[in-house]
């Protein structure tokens, strides 16, 4: 399984960074084991999404920027209104990060399966 670093850059992800390295500061922990908390974090993330994360979310807007590199579509979006099942909400921009989770970085794919909203 491919594990991306997508999630540290989350609300979630960012507080465990920086009470990681508050720790390291106060010399409760080395910088390696840092590293193997974030390891172990990437992976439960990606692992927790894909067996647990099952809600369909339909979005439409304006696409202002979009780009694809090493396996990567980068979208800009604005004016942008998400749906499920039950209601929505509208964002007035949006970045949105798409990659396949199944294949390792640099393969062939044209649309992956991880999607990470800011």
């Amino acid at each position: 399984m491919t594990i991306w670093q997508f999630y540290r850059n989350t609300t979630v992800g960012q507080c465990l960074d920086d009470s990681l390295d508050e720790m390291i500061q106060n010399q409760q922990i080395t910088p390696l084991a840092k590293q193997q908390v974030l390891t172990h974090f990437d992976k439960a993330m990606s692992t927790t999404l894909s067996q647990r994360g099952k809600n369909k979310v339909t979005f439409k807007g304006c696409i202002k920027m979009y780009r694809y590199c090493d396996n990567v579509w980068t979208f800009i979006m604005t004016n942008t209104e998400f749906r499920d099942t039950n209601d929505g909400f509208h964002a007035d921009i949006v970045k949105i990060v798409a990659c396949d989770g199944t294949k390792p970085p640099g393969t062939a794919r044209i649309f992956g399966r991880r999607v990470v909203v800011k």
